[in-house]
């Protein structure tokens, strides 16, 4: 699915983050026994630590902090749009003696725009994206825009590692030997002009449970091709920054060296320091890579289990 943004133009801005301040080395998770994977072969990857929540912190007040920021460079937000990776982190905790289901609902999204006295404005929220969050945030908050006029949408996300309900449950997945971090992130999409304006987005879904990594090399690099070539930019006489998430270093790299560009700042941030911020990892490196030279390219790669495979390509501004 490619969706090209050339009528109306939308920028993306104000990105802002946050993460766990508990920061737990691979020897600790190991000794409190909740890793699935040996700390060698986490370590091969590239990860030293993961980032939780602190006894004192909540995934709600963590996530209020980058809200409020990105509400401020919004000045009048028309909606906002949540996104999670875990199920779990969408709604808070069930009372045990809350007999009331229109109570017992109660949504993470709800709760953070009562938090900061937003909850007037409109709200919608989704998690079967995974980690490619970033991406399903832009193409939902894109369809809320019709013309020029109407004001900017938060896009917000949110997840921190679902409660051990069962003695042993992992802190990073086996198979796939991701670590991951609890964190937040917003930012705004509207018609002001700054940051990084959106060009397409070239989305991929499938049902199946397992693709192979080497079918993941060859989509992204045709995907990102086909998408250039629909927006007839020519990449290969272009400065590229291309932004990574924090898994599967070597399977980048293979598609950073297949893309054959001669001009290409190959992005995976500090894997090692924080691990994989799930959607967030997109954030987080589009807010330390804007330079404010106009018109350098950058291209941000999603991949969530779901499955989802998506690549956009964003004009620095």
């Amino acid at each position: 699915m490619k969706l090209l943004y050339r009528q109306s133009p939308l920028f993306v801005y104000g990105l802002s983050y946050r993460l766990g301040s508990l920061r737990r080395d691979l020897e600790q998770l190991k000794n409190e026994r909740v890793l699935a994977n040996a700390v060698e072969t986490l370590a091969a990857m590239g990860y030293h630590y993961c980032l939780s929540l602190a006894d004192n912190e909540t995934l709600l007040a963590l996530t209020a902090v980058p809200v409020a920021a990105a509400l401020k460079e919004a000045g009048d937000a028309r909606a906002l749009v949540f996104q999670h990776c875990h199920a779990e982190s969408a709604v808070l905790p069930i009372e045990p003696d809350d007999k009331i289901g229109a109570t017992r609902n109660h949504y993470f999204a709800a709760a953070v725009m009562q938090e900061l006295k937003v909850d007037h404005l409109p709200y919608f929220c989704s998690f079967a994206s995974g980690c490619a969050g970033f991406l399903s945030l832009l193409i939902a908050a894109g369809g809320l825009f019709s013309d020029s006029n109407e004001g900017p949408v938060i896009c917000v996300m949110a997840d921190s590692r679902p409660p051990m309900e069962s003695p042993g449950l992992p802190f990073d997945l086996l198979r796939e030997r991701i670590l991951g971090s609890d964190h937040s992130s917003a930012f705004v999409v509207g018609h002001e002009k700054r940051g990084y304006r959106l060009l397409g987005i070239n989305y991929y879904s499938t049902t199946r449970k397992l693709v192979p990594l080497v079918e993941i090399v060859k989509r992204t690099v045709d995907m990102l091709q086909n998408l250039a070539t629909e927006l007839g930019l020519d990449l290969a006489g272009s400065d590229v920054v291309i932004h990574y998430p924090n898994i599967f270093p070597d399977t980048w790299k293979m598609v950073t060296r297949y893309l054959r560009l001669p001009k290409v700042e190959h992005v995976m941030d500090e894997i090692s320091e924080r691990a994989h911020c799930g959607a967030t990892d997109s954030v987080i490196s589009l807010s330390k890579w804007h330079r404010g030279h106009r018109g350098r390219l950058h291209v941000v790669v999603n991949y969530g289990v779901g499955l989802h495979l998506g690549v956009c390509i964003l004009e620095e501004r």
